[in-house]
């Protein structure tokens, strides 16, 4: 059916980035508009709310140079779309879905919305088969499985950015096959994106990226996400490709949300985050998964930067609640020098079970996690014991856990390079045979 567009010039008031329209008929929430200035440049935005015939529009750029008289904003009768079509992948956007490597735009083979189809719970499949990371810190004792959600938490100061771009470059399946990573990087310094875009141009394996650069319109960093997810379902859930989408930093998401909602005159909730922060998070990391009986999967590792280090804070609160377990950078590996500095003790992958042993990674792999824990565990505590009574008041047996921890870190989770997962594990064993801990 053809779409039936409508213009009207009744702006009534400009509050960055809302615009107020009276008399409006027929308009929808979520509804795509294009908002016309008086030198003749167009914006794209979007119906927020509706209240009889007077409508909130929410627009994605400037509202520089607008006026009230000669605006004219164009409702189009259809929602916020992304256009579809194997020739995204291997290409980079902004926020927006413009193009930012200088190719052409590709031709769309379909438009989908932006804000997907919800997968009904009873056609979820389990997830299960892992993803090959090339850090021995997740794919041995953390491993990521396919249709999971595990966030990253970080700290201000910590190499998240070169951990995520080590996943970014490193990630692939382990028994090979069709695999893409989508990329979406949010409120991006310069020097960041330029730090990315080295990164994507070095790499062999198919990406789609989304580059939203920090002094671009706050309400593209709404966006982005939601353009990387509905291009990760179209690739897994209609090209049968496993998706592992990698969204950074979801702080910066949220702050842009709150921004928004202030901006809308909502009360505010904890910290000042919309009370719908819980929701609108589901909203995007429900769309990971599998659907039973089809292939390909959806994958997703969001990175959320804990501010002042609190893992209360509501952003990582309300992450955890969503997500199947957490992976954390620590600022004590960090600060002795140990890359990538990731803390597998509290770490988690709830999934992992489903996604290791025999047929999928080795049938040894849960053994020699439990070794690795376990004495670990017990290292980093001596530690504790050490610093009071000192090494030498110690028994030989606390030593030598003390010396496993040392070795754990510098020669399993410390690393230079890509390690396969058999190499993980290889390395896992021979740590667990240098120190008599094999079979116990």
């Amino acid at each position: 059916m053809k779409l039936m567009e409508a213009s009207y010039a009744t702006l009534r008031a400009v509050r960055a980035p809302l615009l107020l329209l009276e008399e409006i008929a027929g308009a929808r929430i979520g509804e795509a508009v294009r908002v016309v200035a008086p030198d003749g440049s167009e914006q794209a935005g979007e119906v927020l709310r509706i209240d009889s015939g007077t409508v909130l529009v929410q627009l994605f750029g400037e509202t520089a140079g607008l006026d009230l008289p000669t605006t004219r904003v164009i409702f189009s009768d259809r929602v916020r779309r992304a256009p579809l079509a194997p020739g995204c992948v291997g290409r980079i956007f902004d926020g927006s879905f413009r193009p930012l490597d200088g190719l052409p735009p590709y031709l769309p083979e379909r438009w989908a919305p932006v804000s997907g189809r919800p997968l009904n719970p009873t056609a979820r499949a389990r997830p299960e088969e892992f993803i090959e990371t090339g850090y021995s810190a997740i794919d041995g004792l953390n491993t990521l499985v396919k249709g999971q959600k595990l966030p990253l938490f970080t700290c201000a100061g910590l190499p998240a950015r070169e951990v995520v771009a080590g996943i970014l470059s490193q990630a692939q399946l382990a028994g090979g096959g069709a695999f893409v990573v989508v990329f979406v990087a949010l409120g991006l310094t310069h020097q960041e994106a330029n730090f990315y875009r080295r990164v994507l141009d070095n790499m062999a394996g198919g990406f789609v990226a989304f580059l939203n650069l920090a002094d671009q319109a706050v309400v593209e960093r709404l966006l982005a996400p939601r353009f990387g997810l509905t291009v990760a379902e179209y690739l897994a859930f209609e090209r049968g490709l496993d998706v592992l989408v990698l969204v950074t930093d979801m702080v910066n998401y949220c702050d842009a949300l709150r921004e928004v909602a202030a901006a809308r005159e909502e009360l505010p909730g904890r910290r000042g985050y919309p009370g719908y922060l819980y929701s609108d998070l589901a909203s995007l990391y429900e769309r990971a998964g599998r659907i039973r009986g089809r292939p390909g999967s959806v994958t997703l590792l969001p990175v959320v930067t804990m501010p002042e280090d609190d893992i209360t804070h509501p952003i990582p609160d309300l992450t955890g609640y969503i997500t199947e377990g957490q992976l954390v950078l620590s600022r004590d590996l960090h600060q002795r020098g140990i890359f990538p500095p990731l803390d597998v003790l509290p770490s988690l992958s709830r999934l992992m079970q489903h996604g290791i042993g025999a047929g999928r990674t080795r049938a040894d792999h849960r053994a020699i996690a439990n070794g690795l824990y376990r004495c670990y565990a017990r290292g980093r505590e001596l530690r504790r014991l050490e610093a009071i009574v000192g090494r030498d008041g110690m028994l030989a047996g606390d030593r030598r856990l003390l010396d496993f921890a040392d070795r754990f870190e510098a020669a399993f989770i410390a690393q230079s390079e890509r390690r396969s997962v058999a190499a993980t594990l290889d390395a896992g064993a021979a740590l667990l045979r240098e120190f008599g801990e094999e079979g116990k």
